[in-house]
């Protein structure tokens, strides 16, 4: 079972951009996208042989999410439940027979890190909603994670240590997620591979440099660690700031 999870910054633009020739190419059977940046009815897109999920911000142009599947699931659900957190159209749950699959887009602290205060609430919310999930099945949760959780992670760490995205703060809430039962897929099968990252600044020719940030995951409970195959991070894929991640992973 092949999944691939790609934040597009604004899927509008990116379907300019070659989305829909990936889109074929990949095959997945989960394909999540995140920072979709419309309201509903504002595309259509025809993928044949997927459900299509999405979730949309009440503020216009901004965040949200969207999974597409080959298999219809047993339920879905939009949000967390916590009416300050679903305002943004940052998750979607889908349920199938043996796991949930989780899509997010976690708030960026800003600049001056306007916002860090309540990334540590969503943070500790959002990891006590993938526990609850856990209860029932294990749970696959990929998205934007906007943290490079190790000096590995990004190309400049020294200089970026206090800027949103590596700061102590979500770093540390990272390392509680993961010690809290999942597994950094990337991270499992390459533990001290440099220089792959998934997003890099419009500025300063950061892309042609490499200068980048690892902060797109897919991150699954330690119960699936049998059924990973592989990992992997398509940076040679255009369109957005980010690039794909994958993986793939067996069925049983």
């Amino acid at each position: 079972m092949k999944l691939i999870s790609w934040n597009v910054n604004g899927i509008r633009a990116c379907v300019t951009k070659g989305f829909l020739d990936y889109f074929k190419e990949v095959n997945a059977d989960i394909f999540c996208i995140q920072e979709s940046k419309l309201q509903e009815g504002q595309i259509e897109l025809q993928l044949d042989g997927y459900y299509q999920y999405w979730n949309y911000a009440e503020r216009k142009g901004y965040s949200g999410t969207a999974i597409f599947t080959k298999n219809k699931p047993l339920s879905f659900k939009y949000g967390i439940g916590i009416e300050e957190h679903d305002k943004e159209g940052r998750v979607i749950t889908l349920e199938f027979d043996n796991f949930y699959m989780v899509t997010v887009y976690t708030p960026n602290s800003k600049d001056q890190l306007a916002r860090l205060e309540y990334r540590m609430k969503w943070e500790d919310d959002f990891r006590c909603y993938l526990k609850s999930l856990e209860k029932n099945k294990p749970v696959i949760m990929c998205g934007d994670l906007n943290v490079a959780h190790k000096e590995i992670d990004l190309k400049n760490p020294k200089t970026n240590r206090k800027n949103a995205g590596f700061t102590d703060e979500e770093r540390e809430k990272f390392t509680e997620f993961l010690e809290s039962g999942f597994i950094d897929t990337y991270r499992y099968f390459n533990p001290d591979k440099e220089g792959t990252y998934s997003w890099w600044s419009y500025r300063f020719n950061a892309r042609k440099n490499n200068a980048g940030w690892r902060i797109d995951y897919f991150c699954v409970s330690d119960c699936l660690k049998k059924r990973l195959i592989s990992a992997d991070i398509h940076t040679e894929v255009m369109g957005s700031d980010h690039c794909p991640v994958e993986i793939v992973i067996s069925d049983k």
